[in-house]
């Protein structure tokens, strides 16, 4: 029989307990399919006393995550602590330097230090693998750094927060404003202590310049990642879109164009015939568009201790079985450095107002359109009262910067009430 796979495990929050789970059960089954066993050998967490829904007492304990990365009878720690910076990071760049692979569930860490850590890993021969950073259950990593190994990729996008998404998708079922929504997904637990990392994006950005960094070969590039959260879609914009053949997602979308690298995390209308306006609830959608496969769509749960328990295990039984791919793919020394752009290329674009109701009125806001170039497909003015005309548009194809200067001639005006909403029409 084969040596045993040792494994480490630091964080026995519910995704730690979800692997501790998958082992103990599944043992069996593991070691067949990996051709030689997968144990647990030591385990680290901020408290020993703690209850918990598996037994973690038959394992050595250790209460510094460095000296659990330390151990000589360990193969592979798996780092499910969480955070940028910190115990995560030192444990990592511990467990490498003493010859140790690592699995990792922190798409903060590899957002900000995966460049430094993939080096790190190569320089000593190690793997690191994080398929559970991404898109919870869904094996997005896989897929890019291997079924999909062949294909010039186009495109990456995807909703890849279930929080907004459940946001989004339980303000049009019930009927409920943002915030009324948002209070209801903190007392179900949903958000994270910064409820920002999940409604402002940041979470999706993470996970969507880790994306960008397999598919275009590029060192990942976070702080590029043009980022907008949420908390400005409205109750009124979902019904709208909805009439006009459209779902509101909070969308990421990675390509490489003649500018450079657009990395974009923002609210965005996407046909509702489409698999993306049809995902409901916390599922998460990744869809890759290759040169040779065409578009690829994976869906699944993108959070949970049974779906992101299995994503690390999934990385350690390549491991087990001796399956070694570089951390984004390829080579770390062979990653670019692409020149961050914004989005270049025209989409249609929806655009809702409140005019002041007075003659010509409307008249000034198509002026504006036209000053900056932009033409009007649709238009629409619905019910309004004696003072204010709420005014829903349409565009042709304009690029972003044109509708940036629209903006700001509707502004000039005189005749807008509050602030314009605009949002990007993705097209598919």
């Amino acid at each position: 029989m084969p040596s045993p796979l040792r494994l480490a495990i630091a964080g026995l929050g519910t995704v730690g307990i979800g692997v501790v789970k998958i082992v103990q059960t599944n043992g069996e089954m593991l070691a067949r399919r990996a051709g030689r066993p997968v144990e647990i050998v030591a385990v680290c967490a901020s408290s020993r006393s703690k209850k918990r829904s598996a037994d973690v007492s038959a394992y050595a304990w250790e209460d510094d995550p460095v000296a659990l990365a330390r151990r000589d009878d360990v193969d592979v720690v798996l780092e499910l602590i969480g955070g940028e910076n910190g115990a995560a990071k030192a444990l990592v760049e511990t467990a490498l330097k003493n010859g140790k692979d690592v699995v990792t569930a922190n798409k903060a860490l590899l957002a900000h230090h995966g460049n430094a850590l993939a080096a790190l890993a190569e320089a000593n021969g190690r793997v690191l693998r994080f398929e559970a950073a991404v898109a919870g259950g869904i094996p997005v990593i896989k897929a890019l750094t291997e079924g999909l190994a062949a294909n010039r990729i186009r495109r990456v996008m995807g909703v890849m927060n279930g929080t907004c998404n459940y946001i989004l998708t339980r303000m049009e079922s019930a009927g409920l404003p943002y915030d009324v929504v948002f209070e209801e997904a903190r007392k179900l637990g949903y958000l994270e202590a910064d409820p920002n990392l999940d409604v402002g994006g940041i979470d999706a950005g993470h996970k969507l310049s880790l994306l960008s960094a397999i598919a275009f070969g590029t060192r990942v590039d976070f702080d590029s990642v043009q980022l907008q959260g949420i908390g400005s879609v409205s109750i009124d914009d979902i019904r709208l879109a909805r009439d006009m053949g459209y779902a509101i997602k909070l969308l990421g979308v990675s390509q490489m164009t003649g500018r450079g690298l657009e990395q974009r995390m923002t609210p965005c209308l996407v046909p509702e015939t489409h698999p993306l306006g049809q995902l409901q609830g916390g599922t998460n959608m990744v869809v890759i568009e290759g040169e040779s496969v065409g578009q690829i769509v994976l869906r699944g749960a993108g959070a949970g201790e049974g779906p992101t328990a299995s994503a690390v295990m999934g990385d350690v039984m390549d491991i087990a079985r001796g399956l070694r791919v570089k951390t984004f793919g390829q080579p770390a020394e062979t990653l670019t450095d692409a020149p961050p752009a914004v989005v270049s290329a025209g989409a249609p674009w929806y655009l809702r107002m409140t005019l002041l109701d007075k003659p010509g009125a409307l008249a000034k806001i198509a002026t504006a359109l036209g000053d900056a170039g932009i033409s009007i497909d649709r238009m629409r003015q619905y019910t309004h009262d004696d003072a204010h005309a709420p005014v829903l548009i349409v565009t042709h194809k304009a690029s972003s910067d044109d509708i940036a200067l629209a903006l700001e001639r509707f502004r000039e005006t005189g005749v807008l009430v509050g602030e314009p909403v605009a949002m990007r029409i993705e097209e598919m």
